[in-house]
């Protein structure tokens, strides 16, 4: 599996990112929207054009997710969460959850939702996730959503259906 390389030359004006993060290890989640916010910046996605919003933990993203998707107010939506493996199932729960309820968002909203959830077995794993060795999930959370919307700036309008009179 290769390095994520963020791609050059997309046009990321007057696009508006909102970030939604789980308070659950806020230690770790924290860091990666530092990282996030710092991509959004270097972009001028500032302000009231990159709101950040937070939630209890993973379980709660995707109601929040497609509440922003929906209100038409956002080009991408950011949803970041740390959810590490401990001795009960509890994890594969919240974790398949969560993932399936941001792709199901997505889908059904045609908004990118981009999944900055990491899903580790140690904390050590999810700090090195978080600017260590393992690279900055949160800037490729950013560079992810950017990049999407910008993408789908290009692409031919979704048609709509016929109204029924």
């Amino acid at each position: 599996m290769g390095e994520y390389a963020p791609a050059v030359g997309f046009d990321a004006t007057g696009l508006r990112v909102a970030t939604v993060v789980g308070r659950f290890n806020e230690h770790v989640t924290g860091r990666l929207l530092e990282g996030a916010t710092a991509v959004l910046t270097r972009h001028g996605v500032v302000g009231d054009a990159a709101p950040v919003h937070w939630v209890p933990g993973a379980f709660e993203l995707p109601v929040v997710a497609r509440r922003l998707a929906v209100s038409g107010c956002y080009d991408a939506v950011i949803c970041i969460g740390a959810v590490i493996r401990g001795d009960t199932p509890h994890f594969e729960y919240v974790a398949g959850e969560c993932a399936a309820g941001l792709n199901r968002v997505a889908l059904d909203t045609g908004v990118p939702i981009v999944f900055g959830v990491l899903t580790t077995n140690t904390l050590e794993q999810a700090l090195d996730r978080c600017g260590g060795s393992a690279g900055h999930k949160g800037e490729e959370a950013a560079e992810t959503a950017l990049e999407t919307a910008a993408l789908l700036r290009t692409l031919p309008p979704v048609p709509t259906a016929p109204t029924r009179s």
